[in-house]
């Protein structure tokens, strides 16, 4: 689609919305008169009906029809209620809210209308009517979808004031050097910064960002392979704003760039200590001495994903352990931790809402022993082909009154009498998986759809995903 008097914004389901730029904003300085507002577009004439009782009707553009006797219409609406209701359109309806008439169009350009919108753009096409169109509709978040000439990237910072969010992620071929073009200087404003996949991304990329971007509370470096422990000491001297942090496979993050980011290395004096969430999956030079970092200095973590990290042992979840503001826990397929490793957290996390320990296949029917002992808090369980028994699932349906999401996948030992205990005290239960659970009937199945608040989306012969 060709820019011309036209911006386009890509919406969620891969289209293009047309949307026309040139409107001119009417400054109000006095309050509105209370009278009724008045359509822009006038109704064509009226055409005879059979009935003579019948009320007629006229028609406007765009083939709205109106009782021409009626105050409350919607093409009576004041322009602000119009944007209020257009608010809660999707992108797509927005744009086609815009090409109704007049009225319509002028409330679709207000910027309430647009408020938390995230721009999807190809800048193969950019051009500067469509950066007109961001500004006027006050867009901040901006995804990139793909690049053609990296100055281009430059042009976003110059011309999209006051942006807040910048999604780069996929962009593979996004060097350092693009990163010391795009930010020159300062842009305070920004407090979100995605560069996943990234590939080509080293430290000097990494420092450049956190000598331009300081008011950073997000940050995404996922799969960014060649990121060091130099980089990331760079980011817990300068970024302190930083509440989340995702490093999922940066294969060279170590417990040495942990000591840096949980402030435990002398040159980087606090390190991010206002993180809530840190995503490590994947991470696998990381050991227990890291986790002790973490534990020391990240005290206002919520949420930590250490899945596929298999250097982890017990002794780390005795660390985390010490971590009483942890809500969310992910240890999937850290093959190196044990019943012993939950009975350490089920004495320090107490406040755990969701604990993910699947494809452990150390752990078996006396770790949920444990947290039936001390994860009163529990909504969402996961142990998908973990060793456990229906002597398991009764320990924790005694317990986890409060069990909302439970994956029990591939657990060959649970039978329908576990499914018995879920369903006689797990009453808050809304989602089951019942994966590759071989010796669970089709009766103790339909005993579970019976609970009040499951009901049966799809149903698969093999996978059972009820929510």
């Amino acid at each position: 689609m060709s820019a011309g008097p036209y911006g386009t914004i890509m919406d969620d389901l891969g289209g293009f919305t047309e949307v026309p730029i040139s409107y001119r904003h009417i400054s109000r300085f006095q309050p509105y008169r209370v009278q009724p507002y008045q359509a822009h577009v006038q109704p064509v004439a009226a055409r005879k009906v059979k009935s003579s009782t019948a009320v007629e009707r006229r028609t406007m553009a765009g083939g709205c029809q109106y009782d021409e006797n009626r105050p409350t219409h919607v093409h009576r609406l004041y322009p602000e209620i119009l944007a209020l209701i257009f608010s809660y359109l999707d992108v797509p309806d927005k744009g086609r809210a815009a090409q109704v008439c007049t009225a319509w169009r002028e409330a679709a350009w207000y910027k309430s209308v647009w408020r938390g919108v995230e721009a999807k753009i190809d800048m193969c096409r950019s051009s500067h009517p469509m950066y007109e169109s961001l500004k006027q509709r006050g867009i901040k978040r901006i995804q990139v979808l793909s690049v053609s000439r990296y100055k281009c990237l430059r042009e976003i910072v110059q011309n999209v004031p006051n942006l807040v969010s910048l999604n780069m992620s996929g962009c593979y071929h996004i060097k350092d050097e693009d990163l010391h073009q795009m930010f020159l200087e300062h842009h305070p404003n920004i407090t979100e910064l995605n560069l996943s996949l990234c590939k080509q991304l080293t430290d000097g990329g990494l420092i450049r960002i956190a000598d331009t971007l300081r008011g950073l509370t997000r940050l995404e470096i996922q799969g960014c392979s060649y990121i060091t422990n130099k980089g990331f000491s760079h980011i817990a001297r300068k970024l302190k704003k930083l509440k989340y942090l995702n490093l999922r496979s940066c294969w060279h993050l170590s417990d040495v760039g942990l000591s840096h980011i949980s402030g435990a290395s002398k040159d980087s004096t606090d390190g991010n200590s206002q993180l809530e969430f840190l995503g490590l999956q994947d991470c696998q030079h990381i050991t227990d001495e890291g986790l002790k970092y973490v534990s020391e200095g990240l005290r206002s973590l919520r949420s930590l994903n250490l899945s596929f990290c298999v250097n982890i042992t017990d002794t780390g979840l005795n660390y985390v352990s010490r971590m009483n503001t942890l809500d969310e826990l992910n240890l999937s397929a850290c093959d190196n931790i044990s019943d012993i490793g939950i009975g350490y957290l089920s004495e320090g996390c107490t406040k755990l809402g969701s604990l993910n320990v699947s494809f452990c296949d150390k752990i078996g029917d006396q770790a949920l022993l444990h947290v039936s002992h001390g994860l009163y808090g529990l909504h969402t369980l996961s142990l998908g082909s973990c060793q456990i028994s229906d002597d398991g699932i009764l320990y924790i349906s005694k317990s986890l009154r409060n069990l909302e999401v439970l994956n029990i996948g591939q657990c060959n030992s649970v039978t329908d009498k576990g499914l018995e205990h879920l369903s006689d005290s797990c009453k808050l239960l809304r989602s089951i998986d019942l994966y590759g659970c071989t010796k669970i009937t089709k009766e103790a199945k339909e005993k579970i759809l019976k609970m009040p608040n499951i009901r049966r989306d799809t149903v698969n012969e093999d996978l059972w995903q009820l929510r």
